[in-house]
C-alpha cells in the first residue's frame, strides 16, 4: 500500500514455465530436446544451418562426457575465456549437463586482472584461444591450479603458444563420441556458473550463482519480453556477461525460441543484423542506442521484425528517438543485479513515467530503502540504499566465490544490500537514482549523476555523456559536477553551449561546472562506464570550467 492506503502497482504473477524442482539447465535442455527436436535454435551470424535443440542437446552431452574424462566432476570449476562464437554455449551446456561450474572470464582481462578470477575458482581447467592464452603464458607462475587449456579455432590462425608446466589441448579433445545424457544428478540447489563483477570499487567479485537463481533471471527475462518459440532474440553482447546468458540465451531455451548469435555489437548493422536474422526480440545496455542513433539513417531502417527490445537503462528522449526512426517498438526494463536477479520490472505495454525502472516483483521479494548512514527505511519519495530478501528460496546468488569477508559484509542484517539508490512514487514506480558510492552532493544538495547525463545527453549533438564528482576545493569538502561529453561526428558546439543547454534542462545545482570532450568513455565489457577511472584523471588541461569561464567574462566586462 501506498500513501493515503492507495494500491501501488505491482509486476503482475505468473507462472514459471517448469517446476521449481526443474529448475536446471540439464532438464530444460533434455525437455527442448525432446518436445522441438528439430526446430532451430542457435543461428551464428545469421548465416548457414542453425543448430537444433537437439543438435545442441547432442553437442551438449559428448562435451559432458569429454569433461568427465578429463577428471571434472560434479562441482569442479572450469575457466571459459573466449570470445562470442558457437563453441562457448555448447562448452557452457557441456558443463551444466555432469554438474560442473562455468567460470565466464572476460576476454579483455589480463596480467592480475586475469589472473584474479582463476586464483578464486582454483580452475585446473580452461578453454580459451590461442591468442587469448598467450596471456596464460604471462602468468603462468602465478596459476598454481591450472593443469592444463584446451584451444578453440579461430579464423585467424594464431599458432598456440609454449607453456613451461601447463599442458596444451584441442577443443576437439573434449568432443567424446557419447551423444548420450551423462546421467548425473544436478539439483537447482547445485552450483552452475560463477560470473564476475565488473569491479569498479575494488577487485572482481566472483558472484556464485545456483542454477535456480540462473533459470529464474532467465524466466524474468520470458515474461518481461514475453518470449515465445516463435521469436528470435539477437544479441551481440558478450557471453562472459550476465545479459547474453541469463537475459537471452538461457531466456531463448525456456520458451524454445531461437538466438541469434553474433561476435560483438555493433551500432553500424545494428538494423541490418535486425533484418538479416528476423530478430523479434534484443536487448541494448547503456550507451548502445546512442551509438545506433549516431549511424546515419537508411531506407532499410524499418525493414525489421523487432516487436520488444529490453533498454537497461532506457533514456525516454533516446527511445522516442528510437520509435521515430525504426518504427513502433516497445520497450521493457528490469532492475537487478547479477547476485539477485530482476527485483523491478516494466509490466508489459503499462504507461510508465519517465526514467522508472520498473515495479516491485512482489510474488517473489521483500525489498525496503534505508539511509545507508543509519539502516532506517527513508521517508516515501526520498533515495534509500535498495535492500532486499527474496520470498522464495534459490533465486539470489549463494555467495561471494573465495570472499567470506564480502559476502558477510552484503548480507549483513539479513538483507542483501545492493549499494544501488532507488526511490519510490506513490503509484509503486521505482527509479534508479546512483550508485550509493557514485552519488554526489555540491553545496549541500544531493546530486544523481544519472538525472545530469540524462539532461546533458538530450543535446542533440551530444552522443554519450558521464557525470562523476571531483573535489575542486578540497576545504569544502564536497563535490563539484564534472561531465565528460562525446560528440556526434562534426558537431560545432562548445563546452560553454553544452552548459548552456545543461541550465535549461537542470536545476542550477546540478549543472556541471567541468566539462571535457572525449572521443569515448571508457567501458567495461558489459559497456558500463568506468567512472572509477574518470573520476581518477578528474580535472586536467583540456577541461572547461564554467565558473573560469564566468570569471573571464567578468574581467573583460
Amino acid at each position: 500500500m501506498g500513501p493515503r492506503g492507495r494500491m501501488m502497482i505491482t509486476f503482475p504473477h505468473f507462472e514459471p514455465h517448469f517446476p521449481r524442482d526443474r529448475w536446471t539447465l540439464p532438464h530444460v535442455l533434455e525437455h527442448q530436446a525432446r518436445v522441438r527436436a528439430d526446430k532451430p535454435f542457435l543461428n551464428w551470424k545469421d548465416g548457414g544451418r542453425p543448430w537444433s535443440f537437439a543438435e545442441t542437446n547432442g553437442i551438449a552431452n559428448r562435451i559432458g562426457h569429454g569433461f568427465a574424462a578429463k577428471g571434472v566432476g560434479k562441482g569442479g570449476m572450469v575457466g571459459l575465456l573466449l570470445p562470442n562464437c558457437p563453441e562457448f554455449i555448447f562448452l557452457w551446456f557441456g558443463l551444466a549437463k555432469i554438474g560442473a561450474v562455468e567460470v565466464v572470464i572476460s576476454d579483455a582481462y589480463k596480467g592480475s586482472f586475469l589472473a584474479h578470477p582463476l586464483k578464486l575458482s582454483k580452475a585446473r581447467i580452461v578453454v580459451t584461444t590461442a591468442a587469448l592464452a598467450a596471456r596464460l603464458v604471462e602468468i603462468e607462475d602465478d596459476l598454481a591450479d591450472l593443469e592444463s587449456i584446451y584451444l578453440v579455432p579461430t579464423e585467424d590462425d594464431v599458432p598456440p603458444p609454449a607453456f613451461r608446466r601447463i599442458a596444451v589441448g584441442k577443443y576437439e579433445d573434449l568432443l567424446s563420441d557419447n551423444e548420450e545424457n551423462p546421467g548425473v544428478v544436478v539439483t537447482p540447489r547445485d552450483p552452475a556458473a560463477v560470473l564476475m563483477t565488473s569491479g569498479t570499487t575494488g577487485p572482481s567479485k566472483g558472484v556464485l550463482m545456483p542454477h535456480s537463481q540462473f533459470y529464474f533471471f532467465a524466466e524474468e527475462d520470458v515474461q518481461l519480453t514475453r518470449l515465445t518459440e516463435n521469436d528470435v532474440y539477437m544479441t551481440g553482447f558478450p557471453l562472459f556477461h550476465g545479459n547474453a546468458q541469463f537475459l537471452t540465451v538461457y531466456p531463448s531455451l525456456i520458451a524454445g525460441g531461437q538466438v541469434a548469435l553474433y561476435p560483438r555489437f555493433s551500432a553500424s548493422d545494428w538494423a541490418g543484423r535486425a533484418r538479416r536474422s528476423g530478430a523479434t526480440v534484443t536487448n541494448l545496455l547503456g550507451a548502445t542506442m546512442s551509438f545506433i542513433l549516431a549511424q546515419p539513417p537508411s531506407a532499410d531502417d524499418r525493414a525489421h521484425k523487432v516487436r520488444t527490445i529490453y533498454a537497461a537503462p532506457l533514456a525516454p528522449a533516446l527511445g522516442r528517438q528510437f520509435v521515430e526512426r525504426f518504427g513502433p517498438i516497445n520497450f521493457v526494463d528490469g532492475f537487478g543485479q547479477t547476485e539477485i536477479s530482476n527485483v523491478f520490472m516494466t509490466p508489459f505495454g503499462a504507461e510508465r513515467p519517465d526514467g522508472a525502472s520498473g515495479v516491485l516483483v512482489d510474488q517473489f521479494y521483500d525489498i525496503r530503502l534505508a539511509d545507508p548512514e543509519t539502516g532506517l527505511d527513508v521517508p516515501e519519495g526520498q533515495t534509500g540504499e535498495l535492500l532486499i530478501r527474496p520470498k522464495v528460496e534459490g533465486i539470489i546468488c549463494s555467495e561471494y566465490l573465495g570472499m567470506p569477508e564480502k559476502t558477510v559484509e552484503t548480507w549483513r542484517d539479513l538483507w542483501f544490500h545492493t549499494g544501488d539508490g532507488l526511490r519510490r512514487d506513490e503509484n509503486g514506480w521505482y527509479f534508479f537514482v546512483d550508485r550509493v558510492k557514485d552519488a554526489l552532493r555540491r553545496r549541500g544538495e544531493n546530486i544523481s549523476s544519472f538525472e545530469v547525463e540524462a539532461g546533458v545527453r538530450s543535446h542533440p549533438d551530444v552522443v554519450e555523456c558521464a557525470v562523476v564528482g571531483v573535489r575542486a576545493d578540497e576545504a569544502a569538502g564536497e563535490d563539484e559536477v564534472m561531465a565528460f561529453v562525446v560528440l556526434k561526428d562534426g558537431a560545432a558546439v562548445d563546452p560553454a553551449g553544452i552548459a548552456a543547454w545543461a541550465e535549461s534542462k537542470l536545476p542550477a545545482f546540478m549543472v556541471p561546472r567541468y566539462i571535457e570532450f572525449v572521443s569515448a568513455l571508457p567501458l567495461t565489457a558489459s559497456e558500463k562506464v568506468r567512472k572509477k577511472e574518470l573520476r581518477e584523471r578528474g580535472v586536467t588541461p583540456a577541461t572547461w570550467d564554467r565558473e573560469a569561464a564566468r570569471a573571464a567574462r567578468a574581467a573583460s566586462a
